[in-house]
């Protein structure tokens, strides 16, 4: 059997209910790992008082409207985030379907295509989780990025990737960061223009997309990060890091002022361990999410924005 055997409304609407499905799940990790619990047990639970949330209470994007925004349970506040990340996952996981494996080969068995896009929506649900992770708490989680290297190091010739190209790929994405913004720059300047976090993203895309990905994620996600500073100035006047990181600092600052040797080690060798000094060269955004970006776009349309830099550059060459 082919995916062409199958009708094309079916596939699509597979692809939808099953990334709003997983979407769900990806608000549990976005809570659960920077808070070091697990994410399987227990079940889904209310956050401000936590009453077990029954299954018609935890029906994606439908659950968060019919509720009105607000816990059954204690009537608190559930955060707009939840319907938005599940209505990512249902997005990539449509976007995954119509761009990558709609345009396989009509003769590509059935098996082969829930494969490629499996191990697509699984770099994808990866990303998402990674980014809103980052953007509230400033750390990218080891068991997405080097988990995510590790994946598209086994599947690149899933893919069309030589292993070759995949392994030099992770190469150049880890030293490429690692070298030129946390060794040399931390020297030149006193503290680290990008973390080891960011080192190992770029690491992943070069192993999921060769050494271009890697060119294309620090580009990409450097100008959209700059764009992104921008508006955030603009708008509130001031860059500051999030709230979350501030609190573990000062939660920090006063074990260690206790005498906690943990703590103050903790502080002296973390990048964060610091308030960030003054002005806008000063300020601290998380750069993870703008890299996750560009890792999105690149999966889903490196082929046409490659085929574009060579038309508009190279001149089709």
């Amino acid at each position: 059997m082919t995916i062409d055997d199958l009708p094309t409304w079916f596939l699509r609407t597979l692809a939808i209910v099953f990334g709003l499905l997983w979407g769900s799940f990806l608000n549990v990790v976005i809570y659960r790992v920077p808070r070091d619990l697990s994410i399987v047990r227990p079940g889904s639970r209310c956050g401000a008082c936590g009453t077990p949330i029954r299954a018609y209470d935890n029906i994606p994007v439908l659950s968060w409207l019919i509720l009105r925004g607000r816990a059954r349970c204690c009537k608190a506040p559930i955060s707009p985030r939840y319907p938005l990340v599940e209505i990512l996952g249902g997005a990539l996981s449509f976007a995954i379907f119509e761009v990558i494996v709609s345009n396989l080969p009509m003769s590509t068995s059935l098996g082969r295509a829930g494969l490629v896009y499996l191990v697509d929506f699984a770099l994808a649900l990866g990303l998402v989780a990674a980014a809103f992770i980052d953007a509230e708490h400033m750390y990218l989680p080891d068991p997405i990025t080097l988990g995510g290297t590790a994946l598209g190091l086994a599947t690149a010739t899933l893919r069309g990737v030589g292993w070759q190209e995949s392994i030099f790929g992770a190469v150049v994405g880890f030293f490429g960061v690692w070298l030129p913004f946390i060794v040399l720059y931390k020297r030149l300047r006193g503290q680290a223009g990008m973390g080891m976090g960011d080192a190992k993203l770029t690491m992943l895309a070069g192993a999921w997309f060769g050494w271009p990905g890697v060119v294309f994620a620090v580009f990409a996600g450097s100008f959209q990060a700059t764009i992104g500073s921008a508006v955030v100035y603009l708008v509130r006047g001031k860059i500051e890091e999030p709230e979350s990181v501030r609190k573990d600092r000062e939660e920090l600052q006063a074990l260690a002022a206790e005498g906690d040797a943990e703590a103050a080690e903790i502080l002296k060798e973390d990048p964060l361990g610091e308030a960030p000094g003054e002005g806008l060269g000063k300020a601290r955004i998380p750069f993870g999410p703008f890299l996750i970006l560009a890792c999105l776009e690149y999966l889903l349309a490196g082929g046409w924005l490659l085929e574009k830099y060579r038309e508009w550059f190279l001149g089709g060459y």
